[in-house]
This record gives C-alpha cells, structure tokens and sequence, in this order.
C-alpha cells in the first residue's frame, strides 16, 4: 500500500484519488504503525510551513515520518511536503523542519510583471532522466502552488527546475526521498506518469 500521510494539513484527497485512478492500492495513514506498514508515502502539504509541523508534532507523526524513512522505503513529499523535509522557511522563522535535507526556502520575490504566489502551469527543466523523470519528454508542463521556493545546498540532490522571476529547485531525489513543489496529482497525464513512475520505486511496484 502507498499511504498519503495525514497530519492534519495535507491536502489528501486529490493525492489518493490519483492514486487510486492509475490502480493504486492507497489508503490514508494517521498514526505511527500504520505508516511502518506501507511500502510507499506520499508527505503531501498545504498552508504555511509553521503550522504544518505544528500540526505533524502535535499528531506525533514527526517521528514516525522520520522512521520511515531511515527503514529506507520511498518517500514522495508534494509542495508544501517537499519545504517541510528542509531544516526551515523564510516564511516562518524559528519554525523547525523535519531536518533531512539541507536548503534554504526563501520567498519568490515579487516583480518582473510575476504574481506571487506562483499559481498555474510552468515548464520544468529536467537534469536527471530518472526516478520519477523515467519515460517523459523534455520540458514537461506541471502544476504549481507555492509563494515559497527550495535553493537546495547539494546540488546533486535536485532532478529538475523550473523558471518563474528566479529559477527555482522544483524537485529534488536523494536516496529513498523524493520530492516535487509542484503537484503531480493536479499535472494531468504528466503528473499520473510520475505518480506510476513513483508507484514503480515502491518495493513490487507499489500496485
């Protein structure tokens, strides 16, 4: 089973309902032992980075998620997900992350004619053919959400890009974690391809 973690600030079920579109065996994950359980998660997120982990530490899932992923099973953060693997955010200083990666998480900054937040459709620039990537064109189109954005300090972590006033780290692999800022689950055909490409990391294909 792939588990869509809830912590009380994820946006879980437009993430379950792709999964169980491309034939997933997914369910939502609550508590500890049902996470261990799970060949594959998905660290979805929304709102800001503050009360996300206020919300992951007062559902007493921070340790749980960090056990998952040192038993060495995939994991797939989405938006506010992948902030939330990094140490911390400018949008909430003091806050601490869940600390497995290092990076800064800075605001995008206005002007250039660019809103923010960064809202609708954005090319991405693949570096690394792989692991989610597996199989797509060059330059796929995503969905993103984010005011924020992931600079992340080893490079070699980071599998693609994306252009929008600065140019911003929007997914990055490193080991069993993975991680998007924009949304699989809202990318159309694109997005379900990562999602199987995802399901196929799990341990026997995940579904």
């Amino acid at each position: 089973m792939i588990a869509v973690i809830d912590y009380g600030a994820g946006n879980l079920q437009s993430v379950l309902k792709a999964l169980r579109f491309i034939g997933c065996e997914a369910g939502i994950a609550a508590d500890r032992g049902t996470l261990l359980k799970a060949e594959g998660a998905i660290l979805p997120g929304v709102g800001s980075f503050a009360d996300a982990m206020a919300c992951m530490r007062q559902s007493g899932l921070e340790p749980a998620v960090l056990a998952y992923v040192q038993s060495g099973k995939p994991l797939l953060g989405i938006c506010l997900g992948l902030q939330l693997l990094f140490e911390e955010s400018q949008e909430s200083p003091g806050a601490k992350g869940l600390g497995l990666l290092k990076g800064s998480i800075a605001r995008i900054p206005a002007g250039k004619g660019l809103k923010v937040p960064h809202m609708g459709w954005n090319f991405l620039s693949i570096l690394r053919d792989e692991g989610l990537f597996r199989g797509l064109k060059a330059e796929p189109y995503v969905y993103f959400v984010h005011s924020y954005y992931l600079q992340a300090e080893n490079r070699e972590i980071v599998t693609s890009q994306t252009e929008y006033g600065v140019t911003i780290d929007a997914s990055i692999q490193y080991q069993n974690v993975y991680a998007t800022q924009f949304h699989p689950e809202k990318s159309g055909a694109v997005g379900l391809k990562m999602l199987r490409n995802f399901a196929a990391i799990v341990e026997k294909g995940g579904c």
